[in-house]
């Protein structure tokens, strides 16, 4: 279980695998100057809510990876991901997709 740290003020944890997807992504829109909504489900122990946060250019983001090794990448997963984000509605966590897993876990 990874987590993402938002501002240094709103911390969320999101599964090792997950968390790397949303790096990519959001790294992505980062450095192309794109600003967009990011929505999460929240845990049932926090109040089973949804949070929907900012992602500007400028905000700080941190990722926490609590696994050893970095997990491959779903490139289909991305374009999903990529296409939540560019829409109205933002980016947000959805069921990954069936595809060839590309990459081979490197380490950290």
């Amino acid at each position: 279980m990874g987590k993402l740290i938002y501002e240094n003020i709103l911390k969320a944890d999101f599964d090792d695998r997950v968390l790397a997807h949303l790096q990519v992504v959001i790294g992505t829109k980062q450095r192309r100057g794109e600003s967009f909504h990011f929505t999460w489900k929240d845990d049932v122990s926090i109040g089973d809510g949804v949070t929907i946060v900012w992602i500007h250019p400028r905000c700080t983001i941190a990722y926490k990876f609590y696994g050893g090794r970095r997990p491959a990448l779903n490139r289909a997963w991305i374009e999903q991901m990529m296409l939540a984000a560019n829409s109205g509605s933002g980016l947000f966590v959805m069921s990954e997709p069936a595809e060839v897993l590309h990459g081979g876990g490197e380490s950290f």
